[in-house]
């Protein structure tokens, strides 16, 4: 089964993290999680304009590992996907995880996000939990729901 195209606009607005994330390995991440061709953009923001976008948007002070901002799940998703250095980074390290293997995840978690996967319920979250898990574990990382 091949994976569904996908156009990306990768931004660094905070460049702490980029040798990590090369264009060709985002990619490969977000299309194994996408369902249909896709249209995101994702921005790598400092703790500052991730703090701002989650109060503006959700209402709530800090700053958050993924925002993701879905407009259109078909035929095409069309989505923008932010996404805070500082965050995946301290949440890597106080968790014990490989930063690469947490960004992915986070990228894969933004991208179901933006097909319209939710985790607002307990079966909604079990669903897109175990998707996660899969695509990960597909992708050659660990489960991410699975403390070592």
């Amino acid at each position: 089964m091949s994976q569904p195209d996908l156009t990306l606009s990768l931004q660094f607005a905070d460049p702490r993290h980029k040798a990590l994330l090369p264009r060709h390995k985002v990619i490969r991440w977000m299309r194994a999680a996408l369902e249909r061709p896709g249209e995101i953009t994702v921005r790598i923001v400092d703790a500052e304009e991730g703090r701002s976008l989650n109060h503006d948007f959700r209402q709530k002070d800090y700053a958050t590992n993924v925002l993701t901002f879905d407009y259109s799940h078909e035929p095409v998703v069309a989505a923008d996907l932010v996404i805070c250095a500082e965050v995946v980074e301290r949440e890597a390290r106080e968790m014990g995880l490989d930063l690469v293997a947490h960004y992915a995840h986070m990228l894969i978690h933004g991208t179901l996000h933006a097909q319209g996967y939710d985790h607002e319920e307990d079966d909604e979250a079990a669903a897109m939990e175990a998707r996660e898990s899969e695509i990960m574990r597909d992708l050659g990382f660990g489960d991410p729901y699975l403390r070592h």
